[in-house]
């Protein structure tokens, strides 16, 4: 009960820090990585700490990945060591226009977007010929990139930055430096997880199966919907229409955002879970 009251108010908080850009913030990533690691069988998941016990490797000491979670935010802390890492910034998103038919490969030509990303790190894992810390560097990055994918303005925008540049308000809050993105990001992202039952748990095969279903591509669209037919047209009304100066996510509007960001988190965790299967078991 406590947790879910000071919640909203360390997510604000946040808001009104300066700090490095995190996507999905650390609870997202983390709740990810953990349904990941509670889905995967046990030899994957020994597979998987072994290689983050030499997480050393990365020579990233202010950025630990001992961890899965710690792996799951490694790729945001890195952005604060400057242009060592910069050229993965764009890895983080693709921004398909929500407004057009969905096209993953405009987006992506020069595969600097986080599908192409998640299935260029899958293939360096799977090679056993590649370098161990090439290999872990790919694990943190999928870790993180697919719990990046699931956050709908990571997959989907509408010329805005992934919601970036769409002011808005959340319930009562309504700072200058709130908008769409960082309330998916954070805010409703900590009220989805912390509402219960926890979404940390091992599901069942048939759900596994379900929600695992498809290829990366598949699951971006899936995101890119979410983004066009649920963030913009909660905020919006009309996803495509004008964007008014502030929208405002009323607490009605917010609790029937609830169920959509618990199961993109959901399925990012066994999407996951799938992927660290297919390269490491």
């Amino acid at each position: 009960m406590i947790r879910r009251c000071i919640a909203p108010l360390l997510a604000l908080l946040a808001l009104l820090i300066p700090t490095a850009a995190n996507a999905y913030w650390d609870y997202g990533h983390e709740t990810v990585a953990r349904i990941a690691m509670r889905n995967v069988t046990p030899g994957t998941r020994a597979a998987v700490q072994r290689m983050l016990a030499r997480s050393d490797l990365l020579e990233t000491p202010t950025c630990s990945a001992r961890t899965v979670e710690e792996a799951s935010v490694w790729a945001d802390c890195i952005k604060t060591l400057g242009p060592r890492f910069s050229y993965a910034y764009s890895w983080h998103y693709q921004n398909v226009n929500i407004c057009e038919p969905f096209d993953l490969n405009s987006a992506c030509a020069d595969g600097n977007c986080v599908a192409r990303q998640i299935e260029r790190d899958v293939k360096l894992l799977k090679d056993r010929s590649v370098p161990l810390r090439e290999r872990i560097q790919a694990l943190a990055f999928l870790i993180h990139f697919v719990g990046d994918l699931h956050m709908p303005l990571h997959a989907g925008d509408r010329g805005d930055l992934g919601g970036n540049r769409a002011r808005a308000a959340y319930g009562d809050y309504g700072t200058e430096r709130l908008n769409l993105h960082s309330i998916w990001d954070g805010l409703l992202a900590e009220r989805a997880i912390s509402t219960p039952p926890s979404l940390v748990r091992a599901y069942s095969a048939e759900e596994r199966s379900a929600f695992a279903a498809g290829s990366v591509e598949d699951w971006s669209r899936e995101s890119w919907q979410v983004a066009r037919d649920v963030v913009y047209a909660s905020a919006y009304g009309d996803p495509c229409g004008e964007a008014p100066q502030r929208a405002r996510l009323d607490e009605a509007t917010i609790a029937k955002l609830v169920p959509p960001a618990r199961a993109q988190i959901v399925k990012g965790g066994l999407r996951l879970a799938r992927l660290l299967e297919e390269a490491l078991a």
